[in-house]
């Protein structure tokens, strides 16, 4: 088989550094485009607020690792080991956010998070696990990012669904994600992916919309596309990109998708 084609990670700075890391292990050649940038919550306020009354809640959900490295940072004295203590379950969205709790020292058996072989890793194989957590009056707290200004950003399907189900929901934005800003190596790198000499890992529609965003006018019909998921895979389509395949955020998924583009 001929050498797999270099891979462009899109991931923010510190996640996209790792899994370069991973990749070139993997004997893969990689590098790191990120196409989101990470920067604190505006206001720290609300978090610390919400850290002083997580007894209102029966569960937090976290839409990323990011969400839970930030919302950790706030946390103070015995508060998180009271928390779990008090039977506070936390909700992931997939394998990377169930590491983060795990690494912030959440205990695996207070985390309800989709399988590891599940279809697929987001709001909707999440709810199918928890949705029966939830009834009139319980109130959840969803941990999640903003916009520049602070203001919250992302998807609101689960939020529904919590509402719904008579449930509570508040929310709060842990930290911001923000255009990326390009300089002359990252425009040169974006253009060797959209000459379909490198091929494009995708784990966000915000990145592909960034992308375009950051490089105006530029076709992409000649470039291919890992995504990490379906959704992800149909903004990548939208945008131009040739070819587009969707596969699990796992690494061996990853890789073996990577892989089939020679």
């Amino acid at each position: 088989m001929a050498a797999a084609k270099p891979v462009i990670v899109t991931r923010p700075a510190r996640e996209a550094v790792q899994w370069v890391d991973e990749f070139r292990a993997a004997g893969l050649e990689a590098a790191a485009l990120p196409l989101i940038a990470i920067e604190p919550a505006v206001d720290a306020d609300p978090l610390r607020a919400a850290w002083k009354r997580l007894s209102d809640y029966a569960a937090l959900m976290f839409v990323s690792a990011t969400a839970v490295e930030h919302f950790f940072l706030y946390a103070e004295g015995a508060q998180a080991k009271d928390a779990i203590a008090a039977g506070l379950r936390f909700w992931a969205t997939g394998p990377g956010t169930e590491r983060a709790l795990l690494r912030a020292g959440v205990p695996k058996e207070a985390v309800d998070a989709p399988a590891t072989d599940a279809a697929r890793f987001d709001s909707e194989a999440l709810w199918e696990r928890v949705r029966t957590q939830v009834s009139a009056g319980v109130r959840v707290l969803i941990v999640r990012g903003g916009d520049a200004a602070g203001h919250p950003s992302g998807r609101d399907w689960l939020a529904n669904e919590i509402e719904a189900a008579q449930g509570c929901r508040d929310t709060v934005v842990a930290y911001r994600r923000l255009p990326p800003s390009f300089d002359d190596a990252a425009r040169a790198l974006a253009l060797e992916g959209a000459a379909g000499r490198a091929i494009w890992l995708f784990s966000s529609s915000e990145a592909i919309a960034n992308l375009c965003d950051a490089m105006p006018g530029t076709k992409w019909h000649a470039a291919s596309a890992v995504a990490t998921h379906a959704r992800i895979g149909e903004a990548a389509r939208a945008a131009g990109f040739g070819v587009v395949r969707v596969c699990k955020p796992l690494r061996e998924a990853m890789i073996a998708s990577i892989e089939s583009f020679t």
